[in-house]
């Protein structure tokens, strides 16, 4: 019996493992069930924005902010999904992790039960007509039963813990199973909302194509001027200097008409600088483009010098968001950064997201927090975000909700 619940828990064990799927991120429990809960707040986060977004576009009267809503909306479906898969990833790493530590508490246990199995079914495979022939056999047989019927019982009681983690094993292959079933319902609800993402981006895109305008125009400028200047930072300066230069213009009056009595006529005076370029509050809703564990905080130390931002690393092809509303000053591939969208939120506010594998926005569009910026890679993915307040760095979690 014993050796068929071994034989038995053996198979369990393998079955479950080639079930189960791996997520090789760390092998601490710890930081396994860290994970776990993370990746679970980011489901309802996402989940809770997707709401808000929805609500937000059905009360909306422009077809142009609806349409922004509804896109912000499948977006945070679409990290709700991610996140959901990166909980199930967790849940099979948490459950392969207690199966590899049962397999080796198995496997150093079961030894002497297996020796002791093996040797009560050699002695009862012994006849009883060989022991009569034999002197001294009938005796020791006699001795042989009574002392087993005084050791089964102790044998069950040793062998109780063996059975309960046999009986582990098989719970852990069907949390394997159920875990597995959610990653493949997650990645299903995954690819369905990034085909409506898509075809909401397609039409959003055509109307915008044919509005037409000075975006394009806009748009080669910011690429002449990536290609100018000498790094990332002198990219996001000079942007910067440009809006401040459009808030200048917006703030001017407009055309008055002549006086009656040219003699009272006045010099309009413009406003000072520091009226109109106020650093206004931090932009609000703020949030995280991506979800994922973090690589990078703000302020640790590179090879580059301190982080100005945060770099996390989410599942392959994730979603990119807006991290908050605004104009899109620069979208497009800068050199060592991947594709980069840096978005000017107003009152000297400006966000910078590097890394991505591909950018969906086009310079010039408006933008509401979570509203889609594009994609991050397919393997190994690293997303980083940059918050500035008048050119300078500012941690970004301090704004996030």
């Amino acid at each position: 019996m014993h050796r068929a619940l071994l034989l038995f828990g053996s198979f369990a064990f393998c079955a479950a493992a080639a079930f189960a799927q791996r997520a090789p991120v760390t092998d601490d429990p710890q930081e396994m069930r860290a994970a776990l809960a993370e990746a679970l707040a980011e489901r309802e986060n996402a989940e809770a924005r997707s709401q808000r977004f929805e609500e937000e576009a059905q009360a909306a009267q422009d077809a142009a902010e609806r349409a922004a809503s509804e896109a912000a909306a499948l977006a945070a479906r679409v990290q709700q999904a991610e996140a959901g898969i990166a909980a199930a990833r967790a849940r099979i790493a948490m459950v392969d992790r207690e199966q590899a530590d049962l397999r080796e508490q198995l496997g150093r246990e079961q030894q002497p039960v297996v020796r002791l199995t093996a040797a009560l079914q050699q002695f009862s495979r012994r006849p009883l007509a060989l022991s009569i022939l034999q002197p001294g056999s009938v005796k020791d047989v006699v001795y042989l039963r009574a002392m087993l019927h005084d050791t089964v019982p102790q044998v069950r009681a040793g062998t109780a813990e063996l059975r309960n983690r046999i009986e582990r094993a098989r719970e852990l292959r069907r949390e394997a199973l159920a875990a597995t079933q959610v990653l493949e319902a997650e990645e299903m609800a995954l690819a369905q909302r990034r085909e409506e993402l898509a075809e909401i981006e397609t039409r959003q895109r055509l109307a915008a194509r044919a509005a037409g305008g000075s975006a394009s125009r806009e748009a080669e400028r910011a690429l002449a001027l990536a290609e100018e200047v000498r790094d990332l930072d002198g990219l996001v300066d000079e942007l910067d200097r440009a809006a401040e230069l459009r808030s200048r213009l917006a703030a001017l009056p407009g055309p008055r008409l002549r006086p009656d009595r040219p003699e009272q006529a006045q010099v309009a005076s413009a406003p000072t600088p520091a009226a109109t370029l106020a650093e206004a509050d931090a932009p609000s809703p703020y949030i995280l483009p991506v979800a994922g564990r973090t690589l990078t905080g703000f302020g640790a130390p590179q090879a580059s010098g301190l982080s100005q931002g945060l770099t996390l690393a989410p599942i392959g092809g994730a979603q990119v968001v807006a991290p908050a509303a605004g104009r899109v000053a620069f979208a497009g591939p800068y050199r060592g950064y991947g594709n980069i969208v840096i978005i000017e939120h107003g009152g000297g506010w400006t966000s910078l997201v590097t890394g991505l594998a591909r950018s969906d926005v086009d310079v010039g569009e408006e933008v509401v927090s979570g509203s889609p910026l594009g994609a991050a890679g397919p393997t190994d993915p690293s997303v980083s975000v940059e918050l500035r307040r008048g050119g300078e760095a500012v941690n970004p979690l301090e704004f996030v909700g």
